[in-house]
């Protein structure tokens, strides 16, 4: 015989889990002084020049048209 599940519990846990997730980012994020903030933000800037330098292919704008 298959499990019972209440839909609406189910709803209600996964918005109080996305809510937690969400308040945890906003207490690291909010907690940080000034310089920590801004060593995060040149860590990520090193991270994505990283990522995209090792791009086999340039990233397209949206104003040029594709290789052929």
């Amino acid at each position: 015989m298959a499990e019972i599940i209440n839909l609406r519990r189910v709803r209600k846990r996964l918005a109080r889990d996305a809510a937690a997730s969400e308040a945890a980012a906003a207490r690291a994020k909010h907690g940080q002084t000034s310089a920590e903030l801004v060593a995060t933000e040149h860590q990520a800037k090193a991270v994505r020049r990283t990522l995209d330098n090792a791009r086999l292919t340039p990233a397209l704008s949206r104003d040029r048209e594709p290789p052929e």
